[in-house]
């Protein structure tokens, strides 16, 4: 049964009605920003892969990987972490979960990523800073 402080009675089947609260839209903004945070990662990598000349990195400043290596990285996670964005307007535990390990994995890998392109990795990393927070902080509001 569910039910928030506000409510003081029950329905005939004897479940607590659902009120969602203002803060469900904290977890619909944390959606919303990891879709897009997810497309900006996929296209970061197509650019990686298919034109790498844009990025200017020194040699032996990215880390374990090349572009073309970063490409394919940030094109997979990218997809994942716009699947896990859908996947988090259902409120589902194992989708808030995910969502937040795909948040924490999205910034690791822009954090790695930061010789090659600094502005859009720290702004990545804010952004997934900020869906863990309204992911963990509010996901309870939808569940």
């Amino acid at each position: 049964m569910y039910r928030t402080v506000e409510q003081t009675r029950t329905d005939d089947d004897g479940y607590y009605p659902r009120r969602d609260s203002a803060w469900v839209g904290w977890i619909w903004f944390g959606a919303v920003m990891m879709i897009l945070v997810g497309l900006f990662t996929v296209v970061n990598g197509l650019v990686a892969l298919f034109q790498d000349e844009y990025y200017t990195v020194t040699a032996g400043r990215l880390l374990v990987f090349d572009l073309t290596g970063w490409g394919w990285l940030h094109l997979i996670v990218g997809i994942v972490v716009t699947l896990a964005g859908f996947a988090l307007f259902t409120g589902a535990i194992w989708a808030r979960v995910a969502a937040v390990v795909l948040a924490g994995i999205n910034a690791l890998t822009q954090l790695a990523f930061l010789p090659a392109y600094p502005v859009w990795s720290i702004i990545a990393i804010v952004l997934d800073v900020v869906v863990i927070w309204a992911v963990v902080v509010y996901g309870r509001e939808v569940a």
